[in-house]
C-alpha cells in the first residue's frame, strides 16, 4: 500500500515484476541499461525490504543507491525501477532496537513527511547500507559506524565522487527553495571554488601560496559557502574564514559585522579582492607552465668501485750485531772475541 501524502518516494510508470525470494547481482546488460536509464553512479546495492511506517510487512527488492536515489527493483532481472526512494532530504537514518544481536536489522528513515523503514538481511550489511545512505545524503561520513578501514574508504571515495557530482550537475549547493532562474549568473562558479574542507583549504592556502589567497567552498551545511584567505602580514602569514548566506530572494550575504550583500558568488570573491586592495587573489588548483624546453642530455655518471682498506705494512730493522773489538800490535791486527 502506498502513502498518498508522499513526496519522497515515487513509483515508475512501468509495473513491477513478480518478486523474487533469491537475487543475484543484476546482469552486464541489465547494468548498463538502468545505469543509462537513471543517469547516476552506482555506490552500493543488494538485497533489501522496505515498508512505510505502519505497514504490516515489509517487500523484498533488489535496491541499488545511485547518487542520492535509492531505486527499488522487484527483482534483478528487472530493468525499470518499481519504486525511488530521494535521499537529499533525509533527516535521519535509525535503528530499531532488537533484543538479538543476530536478528535483521531494521532502520527507520525519517523524512520531512514521511517515514520509511529499510530490513536488511545481516547487522554487517545492514551497517554497510546505513554508512553508504548517509554519506550521500549528508556528504558527511558517519563517526559511529562500525566497519574496516578498507570500507571506511570506500566511502570517502563516494563522498569525494558524490560532491563532484552535485556540482557539475546544478553548480555549488544551494538551498531546495531556491529556483535556479531566479540568480541568473550567481551560479556561474568562480574558478577559485573547490569541495574542500575548512582544514583541506587551509592547508591549500598555507603549502601553496603561489597559486591564490582565495578559496571558496561549501559550507558545513552544505546549503551555504564559506570562503578562507590566507593574508601575510609583518607578523606573519594569517588565515581567515568567513561565512557566505544564500538569501532567499536571491544573492549572498558575506557575514560581516556590517553584512554585504552581492548578487553573485563571483562578486563575493571580487568584494574580498577589491577591499584588500587586491593582495587577496583567487586561488587556482593548478599552475601551467608557459614554455617548453629541451632537457639536456644525461651523462651517466662513471661507475665508482670502491677501494678496499688494507691496513698499513709495519717495516721493522733487524737486530744489529755490535762490532768486534780490535787493536793492533806490531803492525799486527788482533781481534777481540
Amino acid at each position: 500500500m502506498q502513502n498518498p501524502h508522499s513526496r519522497t518516494l515515487e513509483r515508475s510508470p512501468s509495473p513491477g515484476l513478480s518478486q523474487s525470494a533469491s537475487m543475484a547481482a543484476p546482469s552486464r546488460m541489465i547494468f548498463k541499461r538502468r545505469a543509462t536509464a537513471t543517469a547516476l553512479p552506482l555506490y552500493y546495492s543488494g538485497m533489501i525490504q522496505k515498508k512505510y511506517t505502519g505497514e504490516g510487512g515489509f517487500r523484498l527488492y533488489y535496491g541499488e543507491l545511485r547518487g542520492s536515489t535509492l531505486f527499488f527493483y522487484s527483482d534483478e532481472k528487472q530493468e525499470s525501477y518499481t519504486e525511488k526512494l530521494e535521499l537529499h532530504n533525509l533527516n535521519s537514518m535509525v535503528p530499531v532496537a532488537s533484543y538479538s544481536t543476530r536478528a535483521a536489522p531494521v532502520y527507520t528513515l525519517k523524512f520531512p513527511k514521511e517515514e520509511v523503514q529499510l530490513k536488511i538481511d545481516n547487522p554487517d550489511t545492514g551497517e554497510l547500507w546505513r554508512g553508504y545512505v548517509l554519506t550521500v545524503a549528508k556528504l558527511d561520513i558517519p563517526h559511529d559506524l562500525q566497519l574496516l578501514p578498507g570500507q571506511i574508504m570506500m566511502l570517502e571515495g563516494v563522498k569525494d565522487q558524490e560532491q563532484q557530482r552535485r556540482v557539475l550537475q546544478t553548480g555549488p549547493p544551494t538551498p531546495d527553495t531556491v529556483q535556479v532562474e531566479e540568480y541568473d549568473d550567481s551560479l556561474s562558479i568562480p574558478t577559485c571554488f573547490l569541495v574542500v574542507s575548512r582544514n583541506e583549504a587551509e592547508d591549500l592556502l598555507q603549502n601553496n601560496p603561489e597559486n591564490g589567497s582565495i578559496i571558496l567552498r561549501p559550507a558545513t551545511d552544505k546549503k551555504n559557502y564559506s570562503v578562507t584567505t590566507r593574508q601575510v602580514f609583518p607578523s606573519g602569514p594569517v588565515i581567515k574564514n568567513y561565512k557566505i548566506v544564500s538569501c532567499p530572494d536571491g544573492g549572498f550575504t558575506i557575514q560581516l559585522d556590517d553584512p554585504v550583500t552581492v548578487p553573485t558568488l563571483n562578486a563575493v570573491v571580487e568584494y574580498f579582492t577589491k577591499e584588500t586592495a587586491n593582495q587577496l587573489k583567487p586561488f587556482t588548483s593548478r599552475a601551467y607552465d608557459t614554455r617548453i624546453v629541451v632537457a639536456p642530455p644525461v651523462t651517466p655518471k662513471p661507475k665508482v668501485i670502491p677501494r678496499a682498506r688494507v691496513a698499513p705494512t709495519i717495516h721493522t730493522e733487524p737486530p744489529t750485531r755490535p762490532l768486534p773489538l780490535t787493536f793492533q800490535k806490531d803492525n799486527v791486527a788482533y781481534i777481540l772475541s
